[in-house]
């Protein structure tokens, strides 16, 4: 089939979806993913979105659980893999970590390999990149990454479902994200390199994102026909934008922070000025939660280019599409 314009190998005839091997057992990293599935889960998700809720597609992964084994606070992306896993016709069990005897001194290799005699997929959302693989090592169902420090692929994925209904492909456009190059900068720079999609990154200086991604996305880059440019002035990097992108200044964990954050950040605010210089039909993304008046203004945030509302409903639908690569089939 193709997709956007890439040709993208067909799944067996016998199977409802079209698809091509994953890239492993877990969703660590959008950089971990072959570009032909990100293309697939982008097709994927916009077959599942435009299902009815009572089609086949409700009993996909019928008698299967997955564990939500989180760290820190969240609403999308708990209530998204809920939601999905019960339209799917599976079940999602809410696992706090300080409500667990993980909080108590059990070890991670115990709690995964436990939870994987009783789960067919764990979410977790954590701080460190390395708890997060280190659950991968252990657990013996898939592990797929809601949220670290590092790395944010869900919701990445789910930006590019957004990006392709908006614009109708990815190829050649111009994202510029502005604001902390935080975990959401590192996943969106992966995403475009994998999609030949240009990202240009306006922050402060030691406010970058991850220089082994930034090095890793530019190396990837070169191979898709994207850019990789990262720039200390906002307005160089929002110039020509088909997609201006921020998010908060400070991330959960950096409370301490704060003060000094805001005062860096202050000139690197999504506003009125920014949205001049980007193109006419540039539309404003956020990953939510927002601060109006903090890293974008009120009027950009509510104003008509703002997708931000398509932006959340659409972690649904990629939270479906993984759930239907990483759980709706054996492993070999």
């Amino acid at each position: 089939m193709t997709i956007l314009g890439h040709s993208i190998p067909n799944r067996p005839a016998n199977s409802s979806l079209d698809s091509v091997p994953c890239g492993g057992k877990d969703l660590l990293t959008v950089a971990g993913i072959p570009a032909n599935q990100v293309l697939r889960l982008l097709q994927i998700a916009r077959d599942l979105k435009a299902m009815d809720r009572s089609s086949r597609a409700s009993q996909w992964l019928a008698g299967m659980t997955l564990g939500l084994l989180f760290e820190k606070p969240s609403t999308r992306t708990r209530v998204s893999f809920e939601a999905g896993m019960n339209q799917l016709g599976g079940q999602a069990i809410f696992l706090p970590a300080e409500k667990i005897q993980l909080s108590r001194g059990e070890s991670l290799a115990d709690t995964a390999l436990v939870l994987s005699r009783y789960l067919d997929g764990l979410v977790v959302r954590t701080y460190d990149q390395a708890v997060l693989e280190e659950w991968a090592r252990y657990a013996t169902v898939p592990v797929i990454n809601g949220l670290t420090d590092l790395c944010h692929p869900c919701q990445a994925l789910a930006d590019l479902l957004t990006i392709t209904e908006k614009k109708g492909r990815l190829n050649g456009l111009k994202l510029a994200y502005v604001g902390d190059g935080n975990n959401i900068a590192n996943s969106l720079m992966e995403a475009s390199a994998k999609v030949g999609m240009h990202i240009s990154i306006g922050c402060p200086s030691g406010y970058e994102p991850d220089q082994r991604i930034t090095d890793w996305a530019r190396e990837i880059a070169a191979q898709s026909g994207a850019a990789i440019e990262i720039s200390h002035d906002p307005a160089v990097a929002a110039k020509g934008a088909d997609v201006l992108y921020t998010d908060v200044w400070t991330s959960m964990g950096q409370e301490k922070e704060q003060s000094r954050r805001l005062k860096a950040l202050a000139p690197y605010q999504l506003n009125e000025t920014l949205l001049a210089v980007a193109r006419p039909n540039a539309i404003v993304m956020h990953c939510l939660p927002a601060h109006r008046g903090e890293e974008i203004a009120a009027a950009v945030l509510d104003g008509p280019q703002s997708v931000v509302l398509d932006q959340a409903e659409n972690r649904l639908h990629m939270q479906k599409a993984i759930l239907t690569e990483w759980l709706g089939r054996p492993w070999s």
